[in-house]
């Protein structure tokens, strides 16, 4: 009998805008899209909870924002951490190295964390999920932070990006050099998330297709991508958009993504027609995927659990 498979479809930055929050739940209605992550910091992040309390089948996780955002503390409090606004930093570099090696910085950083978990509890929607903004929930300093409050805020489920660097190879090699550099930096995370998430019982998938085709999840690149998946837990993201008055996608793009890797960046209106394409749903289950999400995947273990 073949193995079960299933695909969790997330749209990431929840809350950022009206548009962001229109797409996801236009993608969750008539598209692919089982899943999302919420920006609680982001200006339309009450609208988001709305929202999303009106989609009671779209789970929701916290998407934290270290990086290309605004804090939920107010900036006297983290200083190490954010401007005088409650910015945080737009390189993930610089970002990652203080979280490193200033102490103050990481000692900031366990009370950011933990306010960001905080209000997304107050929001009153189940936790499906974490994951961060530019990945960033997976530096190691950032990821320990999240393990220890697992337990207090139930915290099931850890984004831990890992994607086959041939695979996406096979479908676009544009910026092949970018590919090749970010392929062996979060391989090496994935490796040492494996390990701590595992000793700590929180889940992840085999596989997280996005990163290495960031802001380009285009119809043509999941048609192409999907018929090579191997693995029978992922997850795909991408951020679908759709254009509001006064803001646009590449307002959008500029204001918290990372273009090195996509300097012609799609559009978010063509992630999102990539999420309502029927061509996308048939080739997910023309090859055995369930679409699905961490919230069904977990009732479905607890119920087989109770009827053992």
């Amino acid at each position: 009998m073949p193995a079960q498979r299933f695909a969790i479809i997330n749209g990431d930055d929840f809350g950022f805008s009206e548009g962001v929050n229109q797409a996801i739940i236009k993608a969750h209605k008539e598209g692919v899209l089982t899943s999302t992550s919420l920006m609680v910091s982001a200006d339309a992040a009450k609208e988001a909870v709305t929202l999303a309390k009106s989609n009671p089948n779209l789970a929701v996780g916290l998407h934290l924002v270290l990086i290309c955002g605004r804090s939920v503390l107010p900036p006297e409090q983290i200083p190490h951490l954010v401007d005088k606004q409650g910015n945080f930093s737009n390189s993930p570099f610089f970002a990652g190295l203080r979280y490193q090696f200033v102490k103050e910085a990481r000692q900031e950083l366990r009370q950011e964390i933990r306010a960001q978990l905080e209000k997304y509890r107050s929001t009153g929607l189940p936790l499906s999920h974490v994951d961060g903004h530019l990945h960033l929930h997976i530096h190691p300093v950032v990821l320990r932070i999240l393990v220890d409050l697992a337990p207090e805020f139930d915290i099931k489920v850890i984004r831990l990006p890992s994607e086959e660097l041939g695979m996406t190879l096979r479908v676009n090699r544009s910026h092949l050099l970018t590919k090749l550099v970010w392929s062996g930096v979060f391989g090496r995370l994935r490796r040492y998330g494996e390990k701590l998430l595992e000793s700590q019982g929180i889940g992840f998938t085999q596989r997280v297709y996005g990163l290495l085709q960031t802001s380009g999840i285009t119809e043509e690149y999941l048609l192409g991508l999907i018929p090579q998946i191997q693995a029978n837990l992922v997850e795909i993201y991408s951020h679908p958009a759709m254009p509001t008055a006064g803001n646009s996608w590449r307002d959008y793009a500029n204001a918290i993504h990372d273009d090195s890797l996509n300097e012609e960046l799609v559009t978010g209106e063509a992630e999102l027609a990539a999420l309502l394409s029927s061509k996308v749903r048939e080739a997910l289950l023309s090859n055995g995927f369930e679409i699905t999400n961490h919230h069904f995947l977990s009732q479905r273990t607890i119920s087989g659990k109770s009827k053992k």
